[in-house]
């Protein structure tokens, strides 16, 4: 799409949610809100569809994108389920967790979704706007986080239009998302084993991967506000936006109590503000590591790389 069109933003109503359905239908692009952030949706089944979401936000095409489901029933049209992925999805489904499982021949998705690898990544979404639009479709939905790539993921409409305004047909405005950091990703082997991938809200206490790209969020420069970001600051430099967290009080603040289910769903908001901020660099107090807090420090060294 070209920059000369303008995005239309609809409430996440039973209308809204209609004309995202038809948009997604005719191979159209549209920014979704699900319980993490917002993601960039188009048919999963639809090549064209597909290279719109990696032109739009400029993605590189070794990075795949996660494919949304209603659920494990239609998850099993796309991949092989073990005994162990079914028991994730039916412990975690709907919610913040993507499984990463073998891909099946007859899949019948866009060769792009799954980046030249033979698994597919699948999540069933908790966002009721989401789970609405899913059952008014008879596809899954491929959608990244609805931003630039490499930048700031999206927690709000307006987070959304600040990269994507123009380049997108529609957001679907369901307010602020709740959990605010990416879901959790695991891959399923075929041993049995389940290694996490990316940290997010759901903590499975699994071992982590190998260093290889498997699924998205895995890039060691990501979620970027374009300035340089120092962590594990106490205080600011006069050029830093100070982002606090618990004790150390900043510009802005990811929880003055310090719970880090408050800090992950600011997270990205803090770090829009941190970008528009006049101040040249950004500095982000320490954040536990406790729960989320893994999600979190995860996200900030990618910010930070």
């Amino acid at each position: 799409m070209s920059g000369k069109n303008v995005t239309e933003v609809r409430l996440a109503d039973a209308d809204g949610i209609a004309k995202a359905a038809q948009i997604l239908e005719s191979g159209g692009l549209v920014a979704v809100p699900t319980e993490t952030v917002y993601g960039l949706a188009a048919r999963a089944d639809c090549p064209e569809a597909v290279a719109r979401i990696y032109a739009a936000k400029g993605r590189p095409d070794f990075n795949p994108l996660i494919v949304h489901v209603a659920g494990a029933e239609q998850a099993q049209r796309f991949a092989d389920f073990s005994d162990t992925a079914l028991a994730l999805a039916e412990a975690h489904w709907p919610g913040p967790l993507t499984l990463v499982l073998p891909r099946r021949a007859d899949a019948g998705l866009a060769a792009a979704v799954t980046a030249g690898l033979p698994t597919v990544a699948l999540r069933a979404p908790a966002h009721p706007a989401m789970r609405a639009l899913l059952e008014l479709l008879d596809f899954p939905l491929a959608a990244p986080s609805a931003n630039r790539s490499g930048f700031i993921s999206p927690t709000c409409a307006d987070h959304v239009l600040a990269s994507l305004d123009g380049r997108i047909a529609m957001v679907l405005d369901g307010g602020p998302t709740t959990a605010g950091v990416e879901s959790t990703i695991v891959a399923v082997r075929a041993d049995g084993s389940v290694e996490e991938l990316r940290p997010g809200p759901l903590q499975l206490g699994v071992k982590g991967a190998g260093s290889g790209i498997e699924a998205p969020g895995q890039l060691a420069s990501h979620y970027a506000p374009g300035k340089p970001v120092r962590l594990n600051a106490t205080e600011a430099a006069p050029d830093e936006f100070l982002i606090g967290f618990g004790a150390v009080a900043g510009d802005c603040t990811l929880s003055a109590g310090g719970d880090v289910n408050e800090a992950a769903s600011r997270l990205y908001a803090c770090l829009h503000e941190a970008a528009r901020a006049p101040q040249s660099r950004i500095a982000i107090a320490p954040v536990s590591e406790q729960g989320v807090g893994r999600a979190i420090n995860d996200r900030l060294r990618r910010a930070a790389a």
